[in-house]
């Protein structure tokens, strides 16, 4: 009788360690993500700023955004490109055209416009990468209003979208002659021979 009660203590207390366990784990991804959403809501002075150009492709449209001064469409030809400013932490981005200067922001009421001061939170989207591998970019300021386009390349008010509609789809396209960094790195692999050269070479400087 004694070794069996000390078996369901044994078990007991390692169970209860299991629970602890979990449970800090659980506690330690929530402080995460809560310290991601704390620092991905506000921009700030801090953090490493990059700007990148390239095109977005719309999938219902089948053609480029483009910022025409306070109008936007997605209408543009191959070549609209546009200059991409990270804003913080996390993926908060800023968009404006290249050749015009201005930004494309989103106002109360949910429509797209373009907007020469892009420093307001109305001009400050986040990037979503979709399963399908298209980009949907919602408002930093207005929690799901996407940036969309109609079939005819209009843009569409954000309270009128949603995540799956295509209307809200794009693809990063790079400008034609760039190529993507990554793409430009190769690896290159190390045969016998290489190995064999490295070592007569080393041989024949001590030498």
């Amino acid at each position: 009788m004694r070794y069996i009660s000390s078996r369901f203590i044994y078990l007991g207390l390692h169970l209860l360690v299991l629970y602890f366990q979990v449970q800090e784990s659980q506690q330690t991804s929530a402080d995460f993500r809560v310290y991601v959403e704390n620092h991905t809501r506000n921009p700030d002075d801090l953090s490493r700023k990059q700007v990148r150009i390239y095109q977005l492709y719309s999938r219902t449209t089948g053609k480029h955004v483009q910022i025409l001064g306070k109008k936007v469409n997605a209408n543009g030809d191959d070549g609209a490109l546009l200059v991409v400013e990270t804003e913080t932490f996390g993926s908060h981005i800023r968009i404006k055209g290249k050749d015009t200067g201005y930004y494309i922001c989103m106002n109360k009421r949910g429509k797209i416009i373009g907007k020469l001061n892009g420093r307001s939170q109305e001009c400050v989207f986040v990037e979503e990468v979709l399963e399908n591998n298209y980009t949907a970019l919602v408002s930093a300021k207005y929690k799901g209003w996407y940036l969309g386009f109609t079939r005819k390349g209009l843009p569409k008010k954000g309270s009128r979208t949603q995540q799956n509609q295509q209307e809200v789809h794009f693809m990063k396209r790079h400008p034609k002659g760039k190529v993507d960094p990554l793409q430009e790195f190769r690896f290159t692999t190390v045969t016998k021979r290489i190995r064999r050269a490295r070592r007569l070479k080393v041989k024949s400087n001590s030498n």
